[in-house]
């Protein structure tokens, strides 16, 4: 794979933890120079200085995806400071765990808001940034729980299957004006996501391990490898498709 992204302009939701923070030092390790966007100002702003202390280019942006006028900024931020922009991981996401009849409004919505309006948004202001420069590439965060049902989880379920549809549909509609959009779907990966609703040890998070016939939960690398071969020449013929990255979780 040619992992080389000299001058390539990479803009990052949720990048100041986790998934999205490994992709984006993975991203600036490349040449890549690195937008990225998040809630936590303070955590964003160290993502950003561990770039440059490598040598590597980044900024940060503070916005809500929920937020349509926080994603409108965030993108012409990035223009303005780099001129274009060539990739889109769009991975800002929450979840929500609890008994379908616990489900609440504002439940539904703050999971809708930021799972699937983030990603319409995030989609309808990078696509014409890219088209200006001829195309791009996007990935959007899916999960596992975009494939399967799962009791106790039917708001998150719900989004994470919406972020599919949309993902296929965006990609046929911009396949032949070249800009590849594709998602990418991990199953359970060591987060601080995961570490609120399970825990950092025990019964709960080795119960967990144990529903991936690989034998163990996934590290963020395992999902930064395959978002940057999305991204790369490598993948060119790759679009409206989503890569489960699960240790077998849904061959079962």
């Amino acid at each position: 794979m040619n992992s080389d992204f000299t001058n390539k302009v990479v803009l990052i939701t949720g990048g100041t933890s986790g998934i999205g923070k490994t992709t984006a030092l993975a991203f600036a390790k490349a040449g890549a120079k690195v937008v990225l966007s998040g809630r936590r100002q303070q955590e964003g702003e160290a993502v950003v200085s561990e770039i440059t202390a490598a040598g590597g280019t980044a900024r940060f942006v503070r916005g809500d995806v929920a937020v349509e006028a926080d994603v409108r900024n965030l993108v012409a931020q990035t223009l303005a400071a780099f001129g274009r922009l060539d990739i889109a991981f769009n991975n800002a996401g929450v979840e929500w765990m609890g008994p379908l009849t616990e489900i609440s409004e504002a439940d539904y919505r703050r999971t809708f808001d930021v799972n699937v309006w983030g990603i319409f948004t995030s989609l309808k202001y990078e696509i014409p940034a890219m088209l200006q420069t001829g195309g791009g590439v996007i990935v959007n965060t899916s999960s596992v729980a975009g494939h399967i049902g799962m009791a106790g989880a039917s708001v998150y379920i719900g989004s994470k299957h919406a972020v599919e549809g949309i993902t296929k549909s965006a990609a046929i509609e911009f396949a032949r004006q070249g800009i590849r959009i594709n998602a990418v779907a991990p199953a359970v990966i060591e987060t601080a996501m995961v570490d609120r609703f399970a825990g950092k040890e025990g019964p709960q998070r080795d119960y967990l391990a144990s529903l991936h016939p690989i034998g163990r939960t996934g590290q963020t690398r395992e999902i930064s490898d395959v978002v940057l071969f999305l991204c790369s020449d490598a993948a060119s013929f790759i679009t409206g498709t989503s890569v489960k990255v699960d240790g077998g979780f849904t061959a079962q």
